[in-house]
């Protein structure tokens, strides 16, 4: 805990001195930054002819980090020699394996408060580089150790890959050779998945344009889905004796998720996660039982009640646009 607390406190000290230099294209764990930042530039610039994803995986980023490289950059703008120690201590602390401490020379911190923004500090070296030689390429979208460069041509993507091939040379890391890949934001095409979300070009019902959706991706929707069937779980919730305090238990979950995906197309999403929980609820107090003379009735017992009369927290109707859609 009081490795925490120094590590913190560090970061607060320090953290201004390299947002001042960080870039646009970076988005995550920043100050008044964010996912919803990185996934509104890859929509924007999706409608706007950037059509071609270079979806990129760093493997292994966060044990790769070389440590050596990492002192280097922080020393450009940090001088104090106190700090200094402090940061090579933790990147010297090593990592657990099977109960056993192992000293190495690659990597940040596991789970540090600090992590972050030491990583952020390894990559703006990319971001650097992207900037100053590669940007006729295409847009780089970043967030900590995931990212995408968008392309108007298949050309400009194949070449962005090469480059990128070489920066991570550079950075001694390496691409996921599997799971970095080229996608196409067109219509009739998969898309990608990004930051949790699945991003896919569409046509408009309304307009008859197309346009570039993002919605909770499979796995984010497994995830919940998980999260929402162990907190309704019969043997978990043995001796029940109010449907409200399971409700209480999943209101935090349905609007931390719902908040995070409400700004893009995920209205079918929400409902679908909505039914889901009306469909546990019920079986819930289906299974409690009671009185016999009065059997419990799906029917009597819609969403909208556990919504009005026990305060169930809905998805549906709570998106909320960050911005006008552009389209191509």
């Amino acid at each position: 805990m009081r490795d925490r607390v120094v590590q913190a406190a560090t970061k607060i000290v320090i953290e201004p001195i390299f947002e001042a230099d960080f870039k646009e294209c970076s988005h995550g764990f920043r100050p008044r930054r964010g996912a919803t930042g990185a996934l509104e530039t890859i929509r924007l610039q999706g409608g706007r002819g950037h059509r071609y994803v270079v979806d990129a995986d760093i493997k292994s980023y966060f044990d790769t980090i070389d440590q050596g490289n990492l002192m280097e950059l922080v020393k450009r703008r940090i001088s104090d020699r106190k700090v200094l120690k402090l940061l090579r201590k933790w990147l010297k602390a090593g990592v657990m394996e099977e109960g056993a401490v192992r000293e190495t020379d690659l990597g940040s911190p596991q789970g540090g408060v600090i992590s972050p923004l030491l990583a952020n500090i390894y990559l703006d070296a990319l971001d650097g580089i992207w900037e100053r030689k590669c940007q006729d390429l295409g847009i780089l979208v970043r967030y900590c150790d995931d990212f995408v460069v968008l392309c108007r041509t298949r050309a400009r993507a194949d070449e962005a890959l090469r480059r990128l091939g070489i920066i991570m040379e550079r950075l001694r890391l390496k691409l996921h050779p599997e799971k970095t890949r080229i996608v196409e934001l067109t219509l009739g095409k998969g898309g990608f998945d990004f930051l949790g979300c699945r991003i896919r070009a569409g046509r408009s019902a309304f307009k008859g344009r197309t346009y570039v959706y993002r919605w909770p991706s499979q796995k984010a929707m497994k995830r919940v889905r998980k999260r929402i069937r162990d907190l309704t779980d019969r043997r978990r919730r043995a001796g029940m004796k109010d449907i409200r305090d399971v409700i209480a238990d999943l209101n935090p979950v349905l609007r931390g998720w719902g908040n995070y995906f409400r700004t893009g197309n995920a209205s079918l999403r929400f409902q679908k996660i909505d039914q889901y929980v009306h469909r546990r609820l019920t079986a819930l107090m289906a299974k409690r039982g009671g009185d016999r003379r009065k059997p419990f009735r799906v029917r009597q017992w819609p969403h909208e009640r556990f919504v009005k009369d026990h305060g169930l927290y809905r998805l549906l109707g709570t998106i909320r646009y960050p911005g006008a859609a552009n389209a191509s």
